[in-house]
């Protein structure tokens, strides 16, 4: 099973659903709020987690940049309603999808995945 890093932008809320649903998630604003992208990259890497995000920089990071990739990446692409939402809606995928060693991206009802290099 997958284990998980939370990004500073993505719904606590969201996060404490996910534990309550029994992934392993650590969250980036619990413990060490305010780092760069780029040290959310390299501890999820070394910690082999897959990052949950709303943010598109990692795109960047790992496809343009080469920085060591993490197990995985979920780019959120859509504005939750509630921030439960987020949560809810990955608790979905997580069951019917394989993330790691994968670029997820949930824009709208649609799923894209691009195999990380």
């Amino acid at each position: 099973m997958s284990t998980f890093l939370a990004d500073e932008h993505f719904p606590i809320s969201s996060t404490y659903l996910l534990r309550a649903l029994g992934y392993e998630v650590a969250a980036i604003v619990e413990d060490s709020p305010g780092v760069k992208d780029i040290e959310v990259m390299a501890r999820a890497a070394q910690e082999q987690r897959v990052i949950l995000t709303f943010d598109r920089d990692y795109g960047e990071l790992i496809y343009r940049l080469r920085l060591p990739t993490p197990a995985g990446v979920i780019h959120l692409r859509f504005i939750p309603a509630t921030p439960e939402e987020a949560g809810q809606r990955l608790s979905f995928l997580l069951r019917a999808t394989s993330v790691d060693g994968y670029y997820t991206v949930i824009d709208g009802n649609q799923i894209r995945q691009r195999k990380l290099p």
